[in-house]
């Protein structure tokens, strides 16, 4: 088992991090994990990490759902309802945000549900997915090869639209894939990433037992302001925010969980998930989770 420590921060470049939570993987090793920021731009990432070569074995649960469809438990039945609902908005916004529904990569397909909505919304899809499992079950679902993680595949400017549904913070090669990402897009293709946000009220809450802090799957942290900044890094300006209200309570759900036995029931998770709502619509829409919706920054026009 092999370690990695970044020596620079992936958003500014600087040296300088401070400690911010020591946070317990729940979910499969037990093990525990520093979060760092950034002392010049604030950005939040997991420090020491395992190596991209070593992460899949901290993947290795019957119950991540995100990779297997077949996970059971009254947690997993709730995201699977969930999932239910937020795929249509899905599909409805990249509708919207790409009304010629041409050509859509979604980069971390997962078990594929939403590369299946989208073909049948009429999107000429592809998808790409590393863990093994889910791969399969998504090329079955979707009735056609969905590929392992390489972009090489794909020509430059041949997508109308690229989303990455809660994969961004998962992904080692921030900047690298960032910028091939940015490389396939038509010149007005838009990029839609969806993230857990460390400033909503829920991981304010939550602290060290907020469930979408998820090391060391999540090796990043984001806010909306290091967000921005990441993406200006890569030309791409954020265009809007977007809410994705029900992460609240799922996330409150997990969140209660790992509390042991300081863990609230039902009552406590729908006060958390709905306080936390609250909250994001008074404060700048900081919501337990964001979708940002993001195209490539305009030319500068010439001077006269």
């Amino acid at each position: 088992m092999s370690y990695e420590r970044l020596d620079h921060c992936p958003v500014c470049g600087k040296t300088e991090f401070k400690n911010k939570l020591v946070v317990q993987d729940y979910t499969v090793s037990q093990e525990s994990f520093a979060i760092v920021q950034c002392a010049a731009c604030s950005f939040q990432f997991t420090n020491p990490r395992p190596a991209a070569a070593d992460i899949g074995r901290y993947y290795e649960s019957d119950a991540y759902v995100s990779h297997n469809s077949a996970a059971q438990g009254f947690i997993n039945q709730a995201y699977k309802v969930a999932r239910f609902f937020t795929m249509r908005r899905k599909v409805a916004l990249l509708n919207k945000l790409a009304p010629r529904r041409g050509k859509m990569l979604d980069y971390g397909c997962g078990t594929g549900h939403f590369l299946v909505a989208a073909k049948n919304n009429g999107w000429q899809v592809a998808g790409l997915e590393p863990n093994a499992r889910a791969r399969e079950e998504a090329s079955q679902r979707l009735g056609q090869p969905v590929g392992q993680e390489s972009l090489a595949s794909f020509e430059a400017g041949s997508f109308d639209a690229i989303t990455l549904w809660h994969v961004l913070e998962h992904v080692h090669t921030l900047n690298e894939t960032l910028t091939q990402l940015v490389t396939l897009l038509k010149p007005d293709g838009v990029l839609l990433i969806a993230v857990p946000n460390a400033e909503s009220l829920d991981a304010q809450h939550y602290r060290e037992h907020w469930a979408a802090y998820d090391v060391p799957r999540h090796l990043y942290h984001f806010v909306p302001k290091t967000m921005t900044q990441l993406l200006k890094k890569h030309k791409m300006v954020v265009e809007k925010t977007l809410p994705m209200a029900l992460d609240a309570y799922y996330v409150s759900m997990l969140s209660e969980k790992q509390r042991g036995e300081r863990a609230g029931g039902p009552l406590a998770v729908f006060k958390a998930g709905y306080k936390s709502n609250q909250y994001a619509a008074q404060h700048e829409g900081q919501y337990s989770s964001l979708i940002y919706v993001a195209r490539r920054r305009p030319a500068a026009t010439p001077a006269a």
